[in-house]
Order: C-alpha cells, then structure tokens, then sequence
C-alpha cells in the first residue's frame, strides 16, 4: 500500500494539473446533479417494527384524517377570543387554513364536538393536519396570508410542529468561526500564507463536493438536516488535520534536500498511509451506525462517512497536485516569527520526559480525571428535545408555553391509543372501557371520545398526560399503558391495542438504542481492534487504545449530561431550560469520536513504533515519537475543535449539543489521552506493548505504516530508507522532532 500511495503523490506532483482538472471536474459534475437531481432534506423519522411506528402506519393508511402530521396554531389575546368579531375572524381563518397545500383536515377552535378554547377564554387552538411531515414555504405562506386578518386585529398566532420550524431563517454558517481559527493555527504552524491556504483549499473543495453528494441522495433517499450539519462539522475537521499531517512531512522532505516530486511521494508514504488508514477507521466507526435499525440515525452515519471518505481522497490527490504546481514555492509568503518552534517542542519533550519518568502518578491522575468528568453520564436520559428547549423568542416556543400555560404541559406531547379491529368493527364498549379505565390513570389529564374511521375497524382516542413530553413520569405513564392497562382491557376481545405519537416514538427509539448498543460496540470497537492489532502487529497496543477511547468518550458524555440535562453553565451557551439527551446522539457520538481517537492513535504510535524498530528502546521511542508529532498533533486538535465549538454558535440545541460533546471529546483526548495518557501507558508496557503472539503473526496479515527503499521506485534520485537512521535528522530539521532536546 505504501508503494501504491508513493506513486500516487509522485504522479499528481509531475502531472498536478491533471489531478487538479479531474478534482474540479468531480466538483462541477457534482453541483450539476445536485442542481438537476438533488432533494430537499426530510427529517421524517420511522423507526420499523416499533410499536409507535407500527400504530402510525394504521393510521396513515386506514385513518388519515388522524394523521400524525400535525401542527397548531395557536391564538392568544388577553381581551378575550369569543367576542363576535374575533370569533368571526377566527372562524373566517380556519376556513381559508383548510385550503392550504397538503391540509387535510383543520380543527375550528369553537366547534362543540371539541373546542379548545381555554377556561379563561384567551387561548385557542386550530390543528392543522397535513399529509406529509414536511411542511415548506408554500404551506407556511398559505398559512400565514390566512392568520393576516387575526394578527391585523392584534390577536397573537404562533405555530407549533413543521409549520413552525418552516419559520426559522437561515443561520450564518458558524462554521466560518472555526475556519478562522483554522487559518491562525495554520499560519503559527508553518508560518507560511502559501503552506496556510493548503489544507483550507483543499478541504472546502472536497466539502464541497461531498455537499453536493449528500444533496443527491437527498433526491433518492430521506437525508435528514442533521446529517448536513455533522457532515460538514466532520468533513472540515478531518480534511483539515489530514491534510495538515501530509503537508508537514512534505516540508520535512524538502527541507531534507529531496525533490519535489520525491518529496511528495514519500509524504503519501508515509503521512499518507496514516491518513489512508485512520479515515478509514472513522469511515468504519461512522458506519457502524447501520446496525442501530434507525434510517435516520443510519443516514447520518452514512452522510458523515462519505464527507470523511470524499476529504481523505483529496489529501491523498489533490494536495500533492497542488504541491506539484507549487513546488518549492510552498514556503512562499513567510510570516516573521512564526513558524519554527524548536523550544514549544523541548517543552513537549520534557514534558512526556516527566511522564515516561512516573507513569502510574501521572496515568492514575489523568484516568481520575476522565473518570469524575464521566460520572453524569451514569444519570443520562434520553429523549428528543422538544419546542420548550427552543430559543425563547422562537415561535415555537411561544406556542409551546401558551399551551402549557392554557392547557398543561401534557398538551404538548398526547399519546395516540390506537384500537385495531383487524378489518373487523371495533366494539364500543370495548373503545368507552378503554376511555374510562384510562382517565382514572394517575398522570392522566383528559382523555378523549373514541373517534372511528369510516369503515369503524380502527379507533383514535387522544390521551393527554398532567406532565410534559420530556418529564420522565411520562413515559412511566406509556409503559404502564403498554404493559398493563391496555393488554388487560383488550385481551379477552379481537382488538389490538398500539401507543404512538411523538412521546411514544421518543420512548421507543431510546429502547431501540439501548437493546442496540451492545452490537455496535462489539462492532466498532472489534473491527478498530483488528484493524490496529494488523496495522502495529501488537496485542495490547489496539486493547490500550480502545480503553483510553472508551474513558475520553465517557467523560465527554459526562459533561454533555452535566450542561445540557443538569443546566450546569448552560446559559454561557445560549441553552436556557435543562433538557434530556437527544436518543440518537450517544451512538453517533461515539462512533464519530471513536473514529477520531483511532487518527491521533495512529499518527502518534505510528511514529513511535517507527522509532522503537530503529533502537528496540521502548522509553526512548515514546520520547521521540511524542516529539516529532506532539506538535502537530497539538496543531490539528485545535483545529478540530475550533470546527466543532464554532457549532456551538447555532441556535438549534441538537446542534450545540453535538458541538459541545465533539470538542470537549478531542480536547480531552489530546491533553489527557495523547499526551498522559498514552506515554504513560506505553512506558509501562514497554517492550511488551509490541508483543504479538507467533501463531497469530503467521495468521494476521501485515499493514506497513514504515515504508522502506521498496516504496520508491528507482529513480536514481535517492536511496535513503523511509525509515532508516538519517530519517531523524529530517525531523530535526523540520522543528519537530524531540531529539535535540534529549
């Protein structure tokens, strides 16, 4: 593999241009299909075979006057909104919101069969209900030409549900943020503007690109937001760093006298093996999410793999073409002062000197550490945010806490009882049973008459809880429903008894997850073993990593759980009410942090196995290999979390949780994990750490991380080994090694 990629950046640095126009070709093609193929997002969730999913199908099949599809708009006037002329008003609204596009069904707030004007006459609600889950502009235009009379009169009108997320605007790209410090860092690493705009180029094409992808399933597959997001948060990161790794060694090369065209090659032979096999390991963790049986947390996954996948091929091409066509112009535009640090890096040196010198102190410390910060995450609870944990200038907040106020917090969140006769009449005795029992329930607040569909095989009663749909009585409430009342009330009759709606879906998804996550750590965590056990022909090297992994990961949880449910400094983030943990976030969170552990894994011990098989010195190969990347490893775990704390910025608290678990995750894993954590633990194990028994070196075939003469072809230019002594005076040279400080 490493010959392969050796003549691969050669050939793009003799023919860049080449590379350069089939990479801008792969762009414009794909905007062109995004453009005349692509599709809009659908954040539709189903979850098969749940019992929530199975009651909403029925309905959407046999009773879609009941759809699920739903949004409120709610009126408040403190005046009052029975008097004539608002009455009239209101009435003269509902009829123009029923001709709305993919309305099916519009409930009249004053209709006797079910009003829902409130005790103190202020508050109303007319539902709308649609026949799709999203709603777009055109629904919301429709929607609000129809209310103009209402609010002209002073009546105050929120929206709720799709409609009322159609409202919000679009957010300037906080990902801007994390790309400024991205240039800063860059500049202060090679002190170059030319070497600067490299990895940035690169990453934003390759983003690009990948963008453009995502958009084209869109056109064939429902592609949540979501996925856009953490594709793009990901995809900057990982595209970035990767190509920070090769252009460093490249450097390192030139500045070792090699050609350009040599130079290049053997950074993709080395750097770029790396770089080829740790985003291979994020694309696999990412993967892993498959086996949750989710879509939507599935096409996320897949969504972030393919911007991971997209950003690793262009390190690996496009930036050794640019490197051809700059050629030694690659330290062009110097910037004074910076970039050279040989005294950062006597700093780094001495420090992982200390820790190689008391290993148990400084490890046991660390691991205390990671370990306090991962407590929260025993008391973690899971469930989807809902309009309560939206900004409070937000229409659907306001819509939230108008009907709380008017009518209970339960009124945000009703379960569906959903009666199956099997193409047979649902008995009314068996629906009114159903009605009365369920109403004395404690935590119940209403429940209403049985509504049947047309052919009275199916019947609808809307069951309203005293808490909200995040409180946790809630969904002790849905699992006494399910797993005694309603079998109990209709056990003895041919009738089948679901609960959906959105609580219930919540509560499954969770379960789902729960019953899953066995299987996807054995997945991800077995396949990162197989893949470091092949790639350090070492045991307890990959059993090492995937510990120090599963610590960082916790405590990240821990502190998600401490901001975002216990409330702990959520306000410094603009997150102003404590909420659960979005069900699909720990799964992908892991998955995606796993997957990033493994590249600082694989960048770091790479180097100091390189070391170790010059010398056999285990300690002072941790010295050396902790000191030729402890900077730039340093440098590219900045970057990534100035990507991912820039998304901290958004107002959607999905997304900021996500900004806050990712950062925190990598900042930890850097300070803590790479540079603690891993030196300690390496000296401990010492020559051990290598150890791989010999029935399974025959067994396990080898990955090479330390090309040698056979990666280059013979061409006359240099015989110097990859990896052989005169190799750590090329890092001396570059700044980056720790060997002039020992």
């Amino acid at each position: 593999m490493s010959a392969l990629l050796y003549r691969i950046g050669r050939g793009a640095g003799r023919h860049p241009w080449r590379v350069l126009a089939l990479w801008l070709a792969a762009a414009l093609i794909a905007l062109a299909a995004n453009s005349a193929i692509g599709g809009d997002t659908d954040d539709t969730f189903r979850l098969p075979g749940a019992e929530s999913q199975v009651g909403a199908d029925l309905l959407k099949d046999r009773f879609p006057q009941q759809t699920l599809y739903t949004s409120n708009v709610v009126l408040h006037d403190d005046r009052g909104l029975d008097r004539p002329p608002v009455r009239n008003a209101i009435e003269t609204a509902v009829a123009a919101l029923a001709d709305g596009p993919h309305v099916v069904s519009v409930t009249n707030p004053f209709d006797p069969r079910g009003p829902t004007l409130s005790e103190d006459g202020t508050t109303a609600i007319a539902t709308i209900g649609y026949d799709t889950e999203t709603t777009g502009a055109e629904a919301l235009e429709a929607a609000d030409d129809a209310v103009a009379p209402l609010r002209e009169a002073g009546v105050q009108v929120e929206y709720d549900g799709a409609l009322g997320y159609a409202t919000a605007t679009e957010e300037e790209g906080s990902e801007t943020l994390g790309l400024l410090i991205a240039v800063v860092v860059l500049v202060v690493v090679f002190g170059s503007l030319v070497a600067m705009s490299l990895p940035i180029g690169v990453t934003l094409l390759a983003t690009l690109i990948g963008t453009s992808v995502l958009g084209v399933l869109a056109g064939a597959f429902p592609v949540p937001e979501i996925a856009n997001v953490i594709g793009l948060m990901l995809g900057l990161g990982v595209g970035i760093d990767y190509a920070l790794f090769i252009l460093s060694r490249h450097r390192q090369n030139l500045e070792a006298g090699m050609g350009v065209p040599d130079a290049i090659g053997r950074a993709n032979a080395t750097a770029g093996l790396s770089v080829l096999f740790a985003g291979s390991t994020v694309v696999l963790a990412i993967a892993g999410v498959q086996v949750s049986g989710i879509p939507m947390l599935a096409m996320m996954g897949w969504g972030a793999a393919i911007m991971v996948a997209v950003t690793m091929l262009a390190a690996l091409t496009l930036l050794p073409a640019l490197l051809g066509i700059l050629k030694t112009r690659v330290n062009s535009l110097k910037v004074p002062l910076l970039g050279r640090h040989t005294t950062r890096e006597g700093v780094t040196v001495r420090w992982v000197r200390a820790v190689v010198a008391r290993p148990v102190v400084f490890g046991l410390a660390a691991a205390a550490i990671l370990v306090t910060l991962a407590v929260p995450a025993l008391s973690m609870r899971l469930a989807f945010p809902d309009a309560g944990n939206d900004p409070e200038h937000a229409t659907t907040r306001q819509a939230y806490d108008l009907i709380a106020d008017a009518y209970g917090p339960g009124t945000n969140g009703p379960l569906l009882v959903v009666l199956d006769g099997d193409d047979q009449p649902v008995p009314a005795t068996v629906a009114d049973n159903v009605r009365a029992t369920t109403a004395a329930l404690p935590g119940v607040a209403a429940v209403s008459a049985p509504v049947l569909n047309d052919a009275g095989d199916l019947a609808v009663l809307t069951l309203t809880p005293t808490t909200s749909p995040q409180d946790e009585d809630t969904a002790l409430l849905l699992d006494q429903l399910r797993d005694r009342t309603l079998p109990d009330l209709t056990n003895e009759h041919e009738v089948t008894a679901f609960v959906t709606g959105g609580t219930a879906l919540t509560v499954d998804v969770s379960t789902r997850l729960a019953d899953r996550m066995p299987l996807f750590l054995a997945v991800v965590i077995g396949l990162s073993f197989l893949l470091l056990a092949m790639v350090f022909r070492s045991i307890l090297v990959p059993v090492k990593a995937a510990v120090l992994n599963l610590l960082a990961i916790g405590a990240s949880y821990g502190v998600v759980v401490a901001i975002f449910q216990w409330g702990w400094a959520a306000d410094l983030i603009g997150v102003h009410s404590e909420m659960p943990i979005m069900p699909l976030a720990p799964m992908l969170m892991f998955a995606i942090l796993f997957g990033l552990s493994m590249d600082y894994e694989v960048f770091l011990l790479s180097r100091v196995r390189e070391q170790y098989q010059r010398h056999h010195d285990a300690h002072r190969a941790v010295l050396e290999g902790v000191g030729a990347t402890g900077r730039i490893i340093t440098s590219a775990a900045v970057i990534m979390i100035a990507i991912f704390a820039a998304f901290i910025l958004a107002t959607d608290a999905t997304t900021k949780l996500f900004g806050v678990g990712l950062s925190i995750a990598v900042l930890l894993d850097v300070t803590l994990g790479r540079m603690v954590l891993v030196p300690a633990a390496m000296a401990l194990l010492g020559d051990r750490a290598w150890w791989l028994p010999r029935w399974l070196k025959r067994w396990m075939p080898a990955v090479d991380l330390d090309p040698h003469d056979d990666a280059e072809p013979d061409n006359g230019r240099s015989t110097e080994p990859l990896a052989g002594g005169p190799a750590i005076g090329h890092y001396h040279h570059a700044g980056l090694t720790g060997g002039a400080h020992r």
